[in-house]
């Protein structure tokens, strides 16, 4: 007899609908995930009016969340292997809308990062999961269809989630983009308890062996990344000496955390990254392109927001009707171009959507105040094509031919590595943005723009042309995988 709520017990009741059925669910939970993360870009000056605060420290609600994403995409293996998918995901969904709820009603500025933080822990988990379903419950050749049915579903949270955000700042205020996650949180839960096994992946019993969670690692990991991400911020405001106090031991913390990997794996322990993950070339490549394409995905996703704003003059509500179209053809390609990313070489369709993204920043240099609105909307659509060829290819095609026991764990890094660089790209953008203003004498704290703030924010999109361009090296590297090594 089967237990209920496992794989096998689901899957007699739904038959080959259950993992679509499954599939739907995280797909909700994910849209939930991925609108808090970018969302909030848009409130950052109201709030930063409303609590006084200048764009430094306004900057810590996209960065607070990043860091908190990218480290605890490291645990979900080891959660999913000790409570199993179903309580897993069904209580990182109950924490983010606990958080979406006490952000939206919080007074004092150290509760919104507070809840910003906790927002980030939760999304972190679930990031990876959608990948592990799909490469573990579909066969090869269906994985296209599904990733193309769950990339189309997901990039509708960061299409529409601007606009509507826009418009509920120019409404109401900063707090509705909090509220924004309740009803897909409580849609995901509905759906969890019905259709996600009680399961661990694989199909085995949660608590399988009670694997134990690698704290040591983690730790080294948590110390890193906070120095780094902490290093930039004080580089921004100008603690040279603090800043470089804390490079060196995000330093130190990278060896110790590669050495103790290694240890982990020769006394037979459970290292939180298995370092022979990257003997795998199109994964080490893949974990390269995530790394810097994070750099450019959200280092623009925090500027292009304050740049139609601050640099333009425009209304929130008039930033996200503007950025609409754009994502909507994000969601178009991505049905289009996930059917084919299974049976076309993942390195052509990365490279090609590195080269488009590349191209719609170096573009934004011909842009002035006497711009047509339009030109904008034609270079974001850009390099929303752009993203369309990336993100349905990268993932799937940087693990196919791993074992499956290290699929878990090939999600978690390659979304841990992107994340990272998410989080480091906001920081270098605030970073060069204020320097740049400052050398061409102005600042974001006047109310007027002039053609010299514009020449700012063109430099910190040329850099931003030249990552995309930087990440084509390895890009091309990523070949059809050959079976992964014993």
């Amino acid at each position: 007899m089967t237990e209920p709520g496992s794989l096998a017990d689901l899957q007699s009741r739904y038959g080959t609908r259950h993992r679509w059925l499954m599939l739907a669910t995280v797909m909700i939970g994910s849209m939930a995930a991925i609108m808090s993360s970018t969302i909030m870009n848009v409130g950052i000056p109201d709030m930063s009016l409303q609590f006084g605060i200048g764009q430094e420290m306004a900057q810590w609600v996209s960065s607070s969340f990043m860091v908190a994403m990218t480290v605890s995409m490291l645990t979900t293996p080891w959660l999913l292997a000790r409570f199993g998918y179903r309580t897993t995901y069904v209580g990182c969904m109950l924490v983010l809308l606990t958080a979406g709820i006490a952000g939206g009603l919080s007074t004092d500025y150290n509760w919104v990062l507070a809840a910003r933080v906790t927002e980030g822990l939760a999304a972190g988990v679930v990031q990876p999961i959608p990948a592990i379903i799909i490469l573990r419950a579909f066969d090869t050749s269906e994985q296209g269809r599904a990733n193309s049915f769950f990339g189309m579903g997901v990039v509708l949270a960061p299409a529409l989630g601007p606009s509507i955000g826009g418009l509920l700042v120019d409404w109401l205020s900063w707090r509705a983009l909090f509220f924004m996650v309740v009803p897909f949180c409580l849609m995901s839960i509905a759906m969890a308890l019905r259709y996600v096994p009680i399961s661990a992946p694989g199909g085995v019993s949660a608590n399988h062996g009670n694997p134990s969670l690698d704290l040591g690692g983690l730790a080294l990991a948590t110390v890193g990344t906070l120095c780094l991400l902490n290093g930039l911020v004080m580089l921004h405001g100008g603690n040279t000496s603090g800043a470089l106090g804390l490079m060196v031991v995000a330093a130190l913390c990278t060896w110790g955390f590669v050495a103790w990997q290694r240890v982990q794996t020769r006394n037979d322990g459970k290292p939180l990254m298995n370092l022979m993950l990257f003997t795998h070339r199109p994964f080490a490549m893949g974990t390269t392109v995530a790394f810097i394409y994070g750099i450019a995905l959200f280092g623009s996703t925090y500027l292009l927001p304050l740049y139609l704003q601050l640099g333009l003059g425009l209304s929130p509500s008039y930033v996200g009707t503007l950025l609409l179209p754009a994502g909507l053809l994000l969601a178009v390609t991505i049905a289009v171009v996930g059917r084919y990313s299974s049976t076309h070489p993942t390195h052509l369709m990365v490279s090609f959507g590195l080269v488009l993204l590349a191209l719609s920043f170096a573009l934004m240099l011909t842009v002035n105040l006497q711009t047509g609105l339009w030109v904008l909307v034609v270079y974001a659509m850009l390099g929303r094509v752009g993203l369309g060829f990336i993100l349905p290819s990268l993932n799937i095609g940087a693990m196919r031919g791993m074992k499956s026991q290290l699929i878990p764990q090939g999600a978690s890094v390659i979304n841990f590595l992107r994340m990272l660089g998410g989080a480091a790209g906001v920081s270098l953008c605030g970073i060069l943005l204020e320097w740049r203003l400052a050398a061409h004498g102005d600042s974001l704290t006047s109310t007027l723009t002039s053609s010299q703030r514009l020449a700012a924010f063109d430099e910190v999109f040329l850099m931003l042309a030249f990552v995309c361009a930087l990440a084509l090296l390895a890009a091309w590297r990523i070949r059809q995988p050959r079976t992964y090594p014993d």
